[in-house]
């Protein structure tokens, strides 16, 4: 029997909250409470730099992003610099690694990456990896990042996961914030969305509930989604 996750949509929540948030679920469940969960959602206008520390690659300066009302944090992900805002569907799952099974940490990137491969397929978009750099391209664009920390139980065998995937949803998000910043450090190759590519219109909470099965095709679980205004539902 598949384990239980509860997939939660919030439309719109500040970074620094989701990132408090995501630390609190983790210290839960090294500590063997609650069940795991997948938190689905859009941030305000932020630019995150993971544990590469490439400063240089924000090329705007304190006054600007202010001017810009685009916040700014050093987290504890891998990766370099990235913008979060809206029209991006933002995944955090917060998993149990190495509890019962072998670990495998370079597959669970690859297998975040195939949720959003396959979804884009039957959405009739032929996308895959690029060698040498994480996330989901379309050629030699950028259609999601992925970044991750494994936090290392105390109480327990395995990791915990944080952070996750964001994937580019509406039509001129490259126009927006990633103009600001050298992408992942990547200077050659550029960023698209789903809108772009396919011509099509799509609301984020659309993709959010229609990925969520696609999830469920990798990694075993039940997921139960909820919005945080709306009734449970079981998928």
């Amino acid at each position: 029997m598949n384990k239980p996750l509860d997939v939660t949509y919030i439309p719109m929540l500040d970074y620094e909250q989701a990132w408090n948030r995501q630390k609190a679920i983790v210290q839960q469940l090294d500590e063997g409470e609650g069940i795991e969960q997948m938190l689905l959602l859009q941030h305000p206008p932020t630019y995150t730099i993971g544990s590469q520390n490439h400063p240089e690659h924000l090329l705007l300066s304190k006054e600007e992003l202010d001017a810009k009302g685009i916040t700014l944090f050093q987290i504890d992900r891998g990766g370099d610099i990235t913008y979060h805002g809206p029209g991006q569907l933002v995944g955090y799952p917060l998993l149990v690694l190495g509890r019962d099974e072998a670990l495998d940490l370079h597959g669970y990137l690859r297998n975040l990456e195939q949720v959003i491969i396959d979804y884009l397929a039957d959405e009739g978009i032929e996308a895959g990896r690029k060698e040498a750099y994480t996330g989901v391209w379309i050629g030699d664009m950028k259609i999601a990042a992925i970044g991750v920390k494994f936090n290392r139980c105390k109480h327990r065998r395995g990791f915990v996961t944080s952070h996750g995937f964001a994937f580019n949803i509406t039509s001129g998000i490259q126009d927006e914030g990633f103009q600001g910043i050298i992408p992942c450090g990547i200077e050659q190759y550029g960023v698209t969305s789903l809108e772009d590519i396919t011509g099509r219109t799509y609301t984020v909470e659309q993709v959010a509930q229609q990925i969520v099965p696609y999830f469920g095709r990798i990694f075993p679980y039940e997921m139960t989604w909820r919005n945080e205004k709306e009734a449970i539902v079981r998928l």
